[in-house]
């Protein structure tokens, strides 16, 4: 029987702008955040920033989606200021709004608008509401690593204010601080319990299932109702390690439903199919439904999980956009 022809949608794609990387090689921060990168890359995808990549921009993009009928993709900026002592970053949203603009319906902004304390909330916060009322961004990330405090810090309440104010759902980068020179004081997954009571409004999706404490992630979005748990770059390594994945995914499906499951990328564009794949065809093993009292996957936890509740929570209507071949 052939499997449905799920609706997909992901978020966390990033781009980078080739001019702005070719001129800021020299500064010793590359050669630092260069090497650290190996140890993500090499869990998540199996290989390492020297090897052959996709082109990280949105002409390179499109293809692989068309190919792994992809419907939708979130698209953000590569922050990393702080490798330039804060003088440029990898790509702005203003270069994301024009590798998209050709990709209407297909492509939407993901806007990332920090390190919003280093800059200034005033700052930021001009820039989100411009952003989500005359450019449609649909979601913002929030990368805490590169800032001046954590993800709970309470000079980012004003922020985290505006965007229960315009209704923007806040994606956020919890877990591990995977790159030099950003700790990972910064992003710990039980900073979202004080965000989550002070903010009982705010949507918020855990990037990278709050890796290494996914556990500590899962029973918060069991504790809050607008908390959801994404599979943001872990998605590789589930499918490079099938058992990881089917562990992480079935206790989450214990203390919530499939609907606060939520679909992301971070990973190499050529990358697609098979994490798309891992989702799509995923049937947990008898053995963990019988000694772990995992539940199997139905189709709607699927759908769920591949696009649904994206579209929900960004208001997009989940239809099939790629084009038939």
């Amino acid at each position: 029987m052939s499997r449905p022809d799920y609706f997909v949608a992901m978020t966390e794609f990033h781009f980078m702008n080739p001019q702005t990387m070719s001129e800021i090689g020299y500064y010793p921060g590359m050669t630092q955040w260069h090497d650290s990168c190996g140890g993500v890359l090499t869990a998540w995808a199996g290989r390492d920033l020297d090897s052959e990549w996709p082109e990280p921009v949105a002409s390179a993009l499109i293809q692989y989606m068309d190919q792994t009928s992809v419907d939708v993709a979130f698209c953000l900026r590569e922050p990393m200021m702080d490798i330039t002592g804060g003088v440029v970053s990898m790509s702005t949203n203003g270069f994301m709004l024009q590798q998209i603009e050709p990709y209407p319906d297909r492509m939407y902004l993901e806007a990332n608008v920090g390190p919003v304390m280093r800059r200034g909330i005033e700052h930021a916060n001009w820039e989100l509401e411009y952003l989500v009322k005359e450019r449609g961004a649909k979601l913002c990330k929030v990368y805490t690593p590169e800032d001046i405090g954590p993800l709970n810090d309470r000079r980012m309440w004003p922020f985290y204010e505006k965007a229960c104010e315009l209704g923007v759902p806040l994606t956020m980068h919890t877990g591990a601080a995977y790159v030099c020179p950003q700790p990972g004081a910064h992003c710990e997954v039980r900073q979202l319990d004080d965000i989550m009571l002070a903010f009982p409004e705010l949507k918020v999706i855990a990037y990278h299932a709050g890796w290494p404490y996914s556990e500590e992630l899962i029973g918060l979005c069991g504790k809050h109702k607008n908390l959801y748990m994404s599979l943001s770059g872990i998605i590789g390594w589930f499918q490079r390690a099938p058992y990881r994945g089917y562990h992480t995914i079935g206790t989450a499906m214990q203390w919530m439903s499939s609907e606060k499951i939520v679909l992301g990328f971070d990973l190499p564009f050529d990358d697609l199919s098979r994490v798309v794949n891992y989702i799509a065809d995923l049937e947990m093993p008898e053995e963990l439904q019988k000694n772990w009292g995992f539940a199997p996957l139905t189709e709607k936890d699927k759908a769920n999980i591949l696009g649904l509740n994206l579209a929900r929570l960004t208001g997009i209507a989940p239809t099939k956009r790629v084009p038939k071949k």
